[in-house]
């Protein structure tokens, strides 16, 4: 290359003085420098690196072979984790190789069912499914957090949900019809008038009745407690009874009582502020109650039922939009 065409080449590529317009390759140079510099081009790069990546890497999910099973290596730690949750320490390498042969086996025998339509007309496998729709429909209401204001009006809705019941506390002498016979009753009301002119104080010695099986003394029980214990109606008396003095004689399962009430705690509606982790568990109950009621709704109205008809009638329709049985004529069964 002569000197002349060197000249020449480095005149064209450098900046013409007093021209105003720059060379070929800074001008490149410098717009490349300015692309490199823009967030949307980051954003593309690093996309498509994702996506190249992603690709690589589960290419041959798509690929795979009717006949391969790839475990993921999160498959491989949850069953570590499984094991270390059960037995509260890590698999040997023996017990993790069982492990991942069970996880295989389980597998292997779930493709060949699917291949040879086991999992059809099973009503183990439909009732299984229907569950899973079912718990899908209800994570969705799960899955927004309430606010307080929505749980404390929630709560005014619904606060007889939440009431405490009236707890009481008493001592008791049993009388038993099977020692006494039609007496029974009659003893315990003589009994109580021998106590009503005796001081509050004073404690009612053996004689006056029979030893229960049970308790002498029950504290702070239910209505609720009292019924499955004594039965109903006792349950019932029980409460209203005055305090501070023998009352009766109340039936019971058992036999007849003389009952001393030493203090009742009436029920009451809590405050808001009380309990409301329980009240978010019960809205969030509800909330998922209805999305499930909703969802299947929606499900519902997509199908016509058809059953079978009576003898020498028409068929059975099921419309989509209503609960109604109808045969053929449209006259409801």
């Amino acid at each position: 290359m002569t000197l002349n065409t060197r000249k020449r080449i480095n005149a064209e590529t450098e900046p013409v003085v007093g021209s105003g317009r720059p060379g070929r390759d800074p001008f490149f140079l410098r717009s490349a420098r300015r692309l490199l510099r823009e967030p949307l081009v980051h954003f593309l790069v690093l996309g498509a690196a994702l996506f190249a990546g992603y690709d690589y890497l589960y290419s041959g999910d798509r690929d795979e072979s009717p006949h391969q099973i790839a475990l993921t290596l999160d498959e491989l730690r949850q069953l570590g984790l499984l094991f270390n949750a059960q037995w509260r320490r890590q698999p040997t390498p023996e017990e993790f190789s069982q492990l991942v042969e069970f996880k295989i086996r389980q597998e292997v025998l779930y493709r060949e069912a699917l291949a040879m339509g086991l999992d059809k007309n099973d009503e183990i496998v439909k009732r299984r499914m229907a569950q899973k729709m079912q718990f899908l429909a209800e994570d969705v209401a799960a899955a927004r957090e309430p606010t307080t204001e929505e749980l404390k009006t929630w709560y005014e809705k619904n606060s007889d949900k939440f009431s405490l019941p009236s707890r009481v506390s008493f001592r008791h002498l049993y009388f038993s019809p099977d020692r006494r016979g039609a007496r029974a009753r009659d003893d315990a009301a003589q009994a109580l008038a021998e106590l009503a002119g005796q001081p509050e104080e004073s404690t009612p010695t053996e004689s006056l009745a029979d030893r229960f099986m049970f308790q002498d003394y029950y504290a702070d029980r239910t209505s609720e407690s009292l019924a499955k214990d004594f039965g109903p109606e006792f349950a019932v008396a029980a409460p209203k009874l005055p305090l501070g003095s023998w009352q009766g004689p109340l039936e019971s399962g058992y036999g007849w009582h003389l009952v001393y009430v030493d203090s009742l705690t009436p029920g009451r509606v809590p405050a808001f502020e009380e309990i409301e982790p329980d009240v978010k568990t019960a809205w969030l109950g509800a909330q998922k109650e209805a999305a499930w009621a909703k969802a299947y709704r929606e499900m519902r109205a997509k199908y016509t039922v058809l059953l079978p008809a009576p003898p020498n009638s028409d068929t059975v329709s099921v419309a989509s939009d209503t609960d109604t049985l109808t045969q053929g004529s449209g006259a409801p069964l």
